[in-house]
């Protein structure tokens, strides 16, 4: 399974999100610390999800590298992350 299907999939069990967008950003990081051949290092994910109310953007963020953890353990980089209440999503 490619990582990006891996990233959408771990967080729509763990927060079913009411929007997500996970966009593979590698080729535009070539060249620079984390890139490997192939991609499927650098990350930029929109997720909008109830489970984030209440709770700061730190804590958001936090959530999401805790349940990306292994992805992040193993061929991820980074990730740039967006992470919104319902509320939130204009």
């Amino acid at each position: 399974m490619a990582v990006a299907e891996m990233i959408e999939q771990k967080l729509t069990e763990a927060l079913a999100p009411q929007r997500l967008k996970v966009v593979d950003d590698s080729e535009k990081h070539k060249g620079h610390a984390g890139y490997r051949e192939g991609g499927e290092t650098h990350f930029r994910v929109e997720v909008v999800s109830a489970a984030f109310s209440g709770q700061n953007r730190v804590a958001r963020q936090r959530r999401v590298y805790e349940i990306l953890s292994a992805e992040l353990a193993g061929r991820v980089h980074a990730l740039q992350l967006q992470t919104l209440t319902p509320d939130e999503d204009l």
